[in-house]
Parts: C-alpha cells; structure tokens; sequence
C-alpha cells in the first residue's frame, strides 16, 4: 500500500497505524528482532546529563562533541523530522566449544558484541532493506539511517521508543532479549505513532556497579568511559599499572557488567549465523598476535568489529594478558620485543609484563634494555620493573 505524505491536510492516523503495523509485521524478515517508534522531539532532559558527564571528564572522546546534535533529532535534509525508528538486533553470550587457555597456550578474549560479523555492517544492512520497505509504500519519505557512529545517543533512542530500559550499568535492557543487543535508528519525516516507554527497571540491584572491575560505574547509570576497560583496551599508547592489571585477559572490549545482570541470566541469541563467533577468533592464542603482520590481522579479525582500531591496540593488550598469565613461556619474546620493537607503548608494556612474570631471564632483559632505551616513558617502566624483579629476587632468596 502507498502512502502519500505530501498533501495539504494531515493523513487520518489510522493510515500511519497501518503503516507502523506493517513494519512490525516486516521487521524480523528485514534482519530486525526488536523495533520500537518514537516521536523527533529533542531530548531535552539528556542535554544536562551529558554536559554534567563532560565536566567531569567521563567522556571517552569518541562521541560526537556537539550536545546539541546529540539531543537534537535532524535530517540532512532540512526537513523537519516527525519520528525516530528504534531498531535492535540480538547477538550471542554463549561459545559452543570454546577453546582452553592453559600455560603455553594462554588466550585472550574479545567482548561478545564483537564476536561474528562487524555489527556496522549487520545494522546497516538491517536498516537498508527496512528503508526499501518503507519507500515501497511511501516513495517521497525521508529516511535517515544511523549506525552507532550517527549523532544522536543511541541508548536514549531506544529508552524512549520502547526497546528497553535504561540500566545501572549503562547499557539498554530489553524484556525479552536482555541487553545483548545492537542498537540503531531511522530519523524520518513520516508522522507514526509512538511507542510507550519500557516500565521495567534494576530495581536495588547493584550487581553491576559491585562487579565493575575498575569502578568504572561510577553511580547507577553512570560511567566514567575514561577508566572502563571496554574503553582502555581500545585505546593506543601506554596504560597505568592499576588498570594493565585489571584488564586480565582482553584483547578488546569487557562484558562484566553484562554477564552478572539478572535481566540477561540464561539468554543466548544464536538465531543469526553472521553473528555466531568462531571461537579462534574470538578466543585467540596470544603468543602468534604478536607477529602479526597488518594483512594477517585484517584476514584474522578484519570481519569483526574489534578490528577498528588495528592491531596495536590488541597486540599491546595480548602483552598486559601475558603479563596478568605469568606466561613464563613468553619471556623469550617478550625480551625481544623490548630490545627491538620500534613502538614505544609495547616495549614498556614488555617491561611491565616481564615484571608481573618475574624470574632471572626477566631480570636480564629488563637490565640490558635499561643499558640503550632513550624514550623517557620506557625508561620509567623499564625501572620500575627492575625494581620490582629485584624486590621478588630478594624476597626468594630470603
């Protein structure tokens, strides 16, 4: 059925009914498994929130720095926007046969929502033949699509349009779905019906925020992005001590808050294959990321989107999870790494990493680098963990 949306008088609503419960009907078929409708009034409320959040330097950089296109639904078009279409496709919490990390052979682990294809290219493909749909019945609609990188705040979208609530722990829950779920949207100039908000909630529960390895929640629906480790293994160069430590084992991304809701106990989504995680990818062996060549690693991770920032960021944190392992297996190129590598972040993660592994090879290779590094931050690495490997040598030998 066609709806003309350019008349001199506002179409009868039951005709955007129809339309809206056609999409419904259509949204599984289209790749969807949740959508939601909401009106494109500004968020007024979340303007405050985020300046409050930006004052307090909580924000990871990565978002867009204009409030006002964060608050403000638009289209490029200069038409005025009538509604927002909130879509979620659920991903996979659960590895069928996950490989052991044991000595030798220790793994590290990539956050479920970047387990199977890049979500990206999921969405956007969801939201590309769900825009054919419309247009096939509204042909002068405007549609604009956005995909996690769009300015508008994805997770306020999806509150108001009746996807899920807003949790403690940041992320949007879902009734049926929990909150292993990607999130987009589709500003248009079509006038349909709202949605009404989700009326659950977390209730006193605080198991989130308790399980935060860095306390990065900072207070219920809180975070502080610049300590949370989902934010910290993306990010290049040199990390703290304190948070190397708390990073254990990611390569990118962290599912703890997720994984002790009791919204999302027993839900694994496993209905779309592009998603389903291959577990060597998912789950890799440390030791061989580290010489991994850029084409290697884009054939290795470049379907996934933990592939975005490269392969520094995950080398470097395939290092800290050496460390966190005690991999004695991994001095050998860990020393060689520190006496060759031309980045700087890895030699002194080396150092570091070499330092939480201990023993007299440790100590040599952290001596001998100390003997030619000129960069000031390695130097400061380098020493403490020379510091550090002689206190464990002093205290063995007492």
């Amino acid at each position: 059925m066609n709806f003309n949306i350019q008349t001199s008088y506002a179409p009868p609503p039951s005709r955007w009914e129809e339309l809206k419960a056609e999409i419904k009907a259509a949204a599984p078929a289209l790749g969807i498994d949740d959508i939601g409708f909401t009106t494109a009034e500004p968020f007024l409320y979340l303007k405050n929130i985020l300046q409050e959040h930006r004052d307090k330097g909580y924000e990871s950089g990565f978002e867009e720095p204009d409030l006002d296109k964060r608050t403000v639904p638009a289209l490029h078009s200069g038409e005025q926007p009538l509604s927002i279409i909130a879509i979620a496709v659920a991903y996979p919490s659960k590895m069928e046969n996950p490989p052991k990390s044991e000595p030798g052979a220790r793994r590290g682990i990539l956050a479920r929502a970047s387990w199977g294809q890049d979500y990206h290219h999921v969405l956007r493909e969801a939201l590309a033949k769900l825009e054919s749909f419309i247009r096939e019945r509204v042909p002068d609609a405007v549609l604009e699509s956005m995909v996690d990188t769009g300015a508008l705040v994805d997770r306020a979208v999806a509150e108001r349009a009746g996807i899920g609530f807003s949790a403690k722990n940041c992320a949007i829950i879902s009734p049926k779905w929990g909150s292993w779920i990607y999130l987009g949207e589709m500003v248009t100039n079509i006038p349909l019906p709202p949605d009404q908000p989700v009326q659950e909630g977390c209730g006193d529960c605080t198991k989130c925020i308790d399980a935060c390895p860095t306390g990065a929640l900072v207070g219920p629906g809180q975070l502080n992005a610049q300590a949370c480790i989902s934010f910290l293994t993306q990010t290049k160069g040199f990390l703290s001590d304190h948070y190397m430590t708390k990073i254990g084992n990611r390569l990118y991304g962290c599912d703890t808050c997720q994984i002790v809701c009791p919204h999302n106990r027993g839900k694994n989504w496993d209905h779309r294959p592009q998603l389903l995680p291959d577990p060597e990818v998912v789950k890799p062996l440390l030791m061989p990321i580290l010489d991994l060549s850029n084409r290697e690693f884009k054939e290795k991770f470049g379907s996934s989107s933990a592939a975005w920032r490269g392969k520094k960021p995950i080398q470097r944190n395939a290092i800290i999870a050496l460390g966190n392992f005690k991999e004695a297996s991994a001095v050998p190129k860990l020393t060689e790494i520190l006496l060759r590598e031309p980045r700087p972040e890895m030699r002194g993660t080396s150092a570091w990493a070499l330092s939480r592994i201990g023993g007299s090879e440790a100590l040599a290779a952290v001596e001998q680098a100390l003997q030619s590094e000129e960069d000031a931050t390695v130097r400061g690495m380098l020493e403490q963990a020379r510091d550090k490997l002689l206190e464990q040598e002093a205290a063995g030998g007492r």
